[in-house]
Formats: structure tokens, C-alpha cells, sequence
């Protein structure tokens, strides 16, 4: 393991998600749904807060009504497009 600035943002989102969804960081698909990897509505609103801390970052996600948020969550790819985004635009 190196330090973790030299980890990617798609690292650090997987890891996240891996560790909601209780499973290897290698046993996660990019195409994968959070419902297919087992994670709730619950657990992906802790995945959520753990990504605003990870990048210190505002995600506009609403837990009440999901399918309206700005954040994409249908697959763990879209999720770490979503937040290279936000990261991205908080740099700028």
C-alpha cells in the first residue's frame, strides 16, 4: 500500500463501497449495481457520508427520494464518474 494520495478517485470510491457492502475491494464490478453488491438504501446513504469525507466533498443526494438526486448511483462505475465529477469541480 502506498500513501493514499497516490490512490485514485475510483480507488477510494470502491474501497468505500467495499467496505458497505462487507467484500473484497477485488470482488466488486464496475458494472455492478449497490443493490446486486447487497448494499441497502441505508447503507448506501453511509457510503454516501464516507465519500463527502473521503473528498470533502457535497454530494447532492437526496436519501428520501434517490431516483431524483443529481448523484448517479446505478452502478458503482456511475458512482465514481459522480464523484470524479464533484471532485473535479471543487478543484476548479
Amino acid at each position: 500500500m502506498g500513501d493514499s494520495m497516490g490512490q485514485s478517485i475510483s480507488d477510494k470510491v470502491i474501497r468505500i463501497i467495499a467496505e458497505q457492502a462487507m467484500l473484497e475491494v477485488e470482488d466488486i464490478s464496475a458494472t455492478q449495481t449497490p443493490e446486486e453488491l447487497g448494499i441497502d438504501s441505508l447503507g448506501l446513504v453511509e457510503s454516501i457520508f464516507a465519500i463527502e469525507e473521503a473528498f470533502d466533498i457535497e454530494v447532492p443526494f437526496n436519501a428520501n427520494e434517490p431516483d431524483k438526486s443529481a448523484f448517479d448511483i446505478s452502478s458503482v462505475a456511475a458512482i465514481v464518474a459522480a464523484v470524479e465529477k464533484l471532485v473535479a469541480e471543487q478543484r476548479s
